[in-house]
């Protein structure tokens, strides 16, 4: 199915009808993907692939879930791109974003993403992060 120079996009989410249409979204659009339902399963996924790009949930186990992650992967694959795909704002009024080199120092995600992305958007973004 996958052609051989098709990427592959790790999704971490605890949601699993988010992930499951992400993921559809993404096959779509003609990458391979490999999936995660929570911070320590994407931890040891991380151990066995090296994904071309990550689609990171914030708010999974804990509150900081996918800062945490972002921080891991970083430190392991220091040019893998970072994306995080949050409702956060909209379920707690709280805002995150990559503005200042401040933020960008301490969340360590290349795009920050407000769940509810259309999937052309989301196309974009994912082609503009690795280069293609």
């Amino acid at each position: 199915m996958a052609e051989k120079n098709s990427k592959l996009i790790m999704i971490v989410d605890d949601d699993p009808d988010y992930l499951f249409q992400l993921q559809f979204q993404i096959e779509k659009m003609g990458f391979e993907v490999v999936t995660a339902e929570s911070q320590r399963e994407a931890e040891q996924l991380i151990e066995k692939v090296k994904p071309d790009l990550a689609i990171l949930d914030l708010m999974m186990e804990n509150e900081d879930s996918g800062f945490i992650l972002s921080h891991k992967f970083k430190r392991k694959y220091p040019d893998m791109p970072i994306i995080i795909a949050t409702a956060v704002s909209s379920e707690t009024g709280m805002s995150f974003g990559l503005n200042t080199d401040v933020e960008r120092k301490w969340i360590k995600a290349d795009l920050y993403l407000e769940k509810g992305i259309r999937p052309d958007q989301l196309h974009r973004e994912i082609v503009k992060l690795l280069k293609l």
